[in-house]
């Protein structure tokens, strides 16, 4: 049946129309009526237009886009002059750069005392301590200012809080992005790195929670 011959009385006499048709005091309205249900069935037995078939045949062969692809997404954050990532599903909270409270024999290191978060003590890590980076400040892009952050991840099971230099936010990308990791790198960098990605004209390191957590638990021991 073509739509030409499907019965739109509704359009005419119905609730779209003037409202004259006889059947609308028994029915209120034209979708209880028996004629507005076999045009809708009439519609949806009629013949496909042409085309139709391949279009939508060529639209689901068609590969998935880049974006789709990018599963993955980690936090960027600088540490010193180097580029570094966590997951971005790690991340707890960020909040302003504050001073640790050190700890009585305890602070130095890898752990630099505790700190104050939302109401909330968290053992305040230093990555450059961890992976043996100048944390000396670069010199900076004048275009952009940086903004030093407390970032809390959880790691292994526990929450430390990072204290970062900079960050530049949450980057998506694909697995096959993934580069392997240089080996010019450090060697206290290089262990606890699963790969490096380019981002942005710059290369982040992207370190991997598990090793970067047991590491942050062994120095609280």
């Amino acid at each position: 049946m073509s739509a030409q011959a499907i019965e739109d009385c509704w359009n005419r006499v119905g609730v779209r129309g003037n409202r004259s048709c006889e059947k609308l005091a028994e029915h209120t309205h034209c979708r209880h009526c028996s004629v507005y249900g076999a045009a809708a069935q009439a519609i949806m037995q009629r013949q496909l237009p042409a085309g139709y078939r391949e279009e939508w045949a060529e639209y689901f062969s068609r590969e998935e886009a880049d974006e789709t692809e990018r599963d993955r997404a980690v936090l960027v954050f600088r540490i010193g002059s180097e580029w570094l990532a966590l997951p971005a599903a790690l991340a707890v909270t960020v909040v302003e750069a504050a001073r640790p409270h050190r700890i009585p024999r305890r602070s130095g290191g890898v752990l630099g005392g505790i700190v104050n978060v939302k109401g909330r003590l968290f053992p305040c890590m230093s990555l450059a301590a961890l992976l043996s980076i100048n944390d000396s400040q670069p010199q900076q892009d004048m275009r952009r200012r940086a903004y030093p952050r407390l970032v809390v991840f959880s790691l292994a099971h526990q929450a430390f809080a990072l204290a970062v230099d900079d960050m530049s936010g949450i980057h998506r990308y694909a697995a096959s992005d993934l580069l392997a990791v240089p080996t010019t790198a450090g060697k206290g960098l290089r262990r606890y790195l699963s790969g490096v990605l380019a981002l942005n004209g710059m290369h982040v390191g992207v370190l991997d929670p598990g090793v970067v957590g047991a590491a942050f638990s062994d120095a609280l021991k």
